[in-house]
């Protein structure tokens, strides 16, 4: 095993504003030797993330940054190749943090083996069984509550969380109102997913299209996004409106602190909650939430898109694609 060659991206840099591909640092490390209670799992799908862009900052945030020249933090599915624990069998398909690289060596903590099912592909335990599911599930039903009949707006909603989001909030018997950048992630939310309308923030005022779309206001935002698209919605909120703030994308790039959102006063006008959360909390209850959303799977009344790059030394690249608004779905890399 020693003669096998493991890829990794590391990071060289703290990036300043976008990411480029000299924050990070491709090396070869040999594979070595396992030991006793260890698995070497070799990567198939890499998860690419907005989170991501967090991990490489120095800010305080849920789980500690990156180290300049350690591996690139990632989510990731693999297959096990060589184990020297009997609970994981070699050739068993695994999910965990195993980072930006080929191969991952680890003791089984924090790893959850995916079910054998040959009619699932592996893509879907990130474009609907995976922490994205959960974000959306839990984010929405739980935080944001939806009744039927209410106004529900998703932000970035043709992305991996938004699609679900608003797709979930059909099922519950919202009118679901989705803001994306262009005709065509418009189309696709309200052709196939279903979507009650589409605002297309990169050709026109996203604050009159929610006045156009959303004429009883705005029950419940699913914000992904932040900056003018959440002050936005904020000028349009009903009465205790629930705003779950899931994440703040237009300003993980940001030089500088961007300005405080100029409606934010309709927030005690409204007697609206504001309330973040992090998907590692829901993690007990995943199996709750993989039950609803696999049977709507089934039944057809939800839908998940993923968007696939090929290639490891793609991954920093690729990243960027988040924050362009050019991904359409789950965001991937293929291994």
């Amino acid at each position: 095993m020693s003669a096998q060659m493991n890829r990794q991206w590391r990071l060289a840099a703290r990036p300043v504003g976008n990411i480029k591909e000299s924050d990070f640092e491709m090396t070869e490390q040999p594979l070595v030797s396992l030991d006793e209670g260890q698995l070497l799992v070799r990567n198939l799908y890499l998860s690419l993330d907005p989170t991501n862009r967090i991990w490489v900052s120095e800010a305080d945030s849920y789980l500690p940054p990156v180290g300049i020249g350690e591996v690139m933090r990632g989510i990731a599915i693999g297959v096990v190749e060589q184990s020297r624990d009997p609970q994981f069998k070699e050739g068993t398909n695994v999910q965990g943090m195993f980072g930006w690289q080929d191969y991952a060596v680890t003791d089984g903590a924090g790893l959850s083996v995916l079910p054998d099912t040959p009619a699932v592909p592996l893509t879907a335990y990130f474009g609907l069984f995976g922490h994205v599911g959960l974000t959306a599930y839990f984010g929405l039903l739980d935080i944001g509550k939806p009744q039927a009949g209410e106004t529900l707006v998703v932000s970035a909603a043709a992305g991996a969380t938004g699609s679900l989001v608003g797709q979930i909030g059909k099922i519950k018997g919202c009118r679901v109102v989705g803001i994306a950048g262009g005709a065509e992630k418009c189309r696709w939310l309200t052709e196939e997913l279903g979507f009650d309308a589409a605002i297309d923030y990169k050709s026109g005022s996203v604050l009159d299209g929610l006045k156009q779309h959303c004429p009883a206001g705005v029950d419940v935002n699913f914000e992904n996004v932040g900056g003018e698209i959440l002050d936005a919605v904020l000028g349009v909120i009903n009465n205790r409106a629930r705003i779950v703030l899931c994440g703040l994308i237009s300003q993980y790039n940001a030089v500088k602190p961007p300005p405080g959102p100029y409606h934010f006063g309709n927030i005690l006008v409204r007697r609206a909650r504001v309330e973040g959360f992090i998907v590692l909390d829901y993690l007990p209850r995943a199996a709750e939430a993989f039950a609803d959303l696999g049977r709507w799977l089934t039944e057809g009344k939800i839908k998940y898109r993923v968007d696939e790059v090929a290639g490891l030394e793609n991954a920093p690249q690729a990243l960027n694609k988040l924050f362009e608004g050019k991904n359409v779905g789950k965001l991937v890399v293929k291994l």
